[in-house]
């Protein structure tokens, strides 16, 4: 399916105007995909370990 142009310029402003908002989203899907794909127990522990920490910041 093409894209129009409307539709290129409209995603292009959205992408200027929330650069902050996308890193978050990068950076999410990337730790779901590390966990899911990658990660082993010792590494399940140490991010459970930072996600308390976290948490207690809150």
């Amino acid at each position: 399916m093409v894209t129009s142009d409307a539709q290129k310029k409209a995603n292009q402003k959205w992408k200027e105007a929330n650069k902050e908002k996308q890193k978050i989203y990068r950076y999410r899907a990337q730790a779901k995909k590390f966990i899911r794909d990658f990660a082993t127990e010792k590494d399940l522990e140490e991010l459970l370990q930072l996600i308390e920490e976290r948490k207690s910041m809150l």
